[in-house]
């Protein structure tokens, strides 16, 4: 079984590519090569976050019910 690679580190190679490729000093087919596994890691880390979301909007309340707790966003 592979091991699942940290947010934090999927995070941190995306800011690597994002920077090789404003850098411009690699090849058509590197930067193909680095685009798509950028935007993998962009898909990946966003189910992440949702994932993560979803699970911290559940709160028990004191009488043990599952409630749903609303994130205020800012008008």
């Amino acid at each position: 079984m592979a091991k699942e690679v940290k947010f934090e580190e999927k995070m941190q190679e995306l800011e690597s590519i994002i920077s090789d490729l404003e850098n411009g000093e690699i090849d058509l087919d590197e930067s193909i090569a680095k685009y798509t596994r950028a935007m993998t890691l962009v898909k990946e880390c966003d189910d992440k976050l949702k994932n993560v979301e979803e699970q911290i909007s559940k709160m028990v309340t004191e009488n043990d019910e599952i409630k749903d707790f609303e994130i205020e966003k800012d008008a």
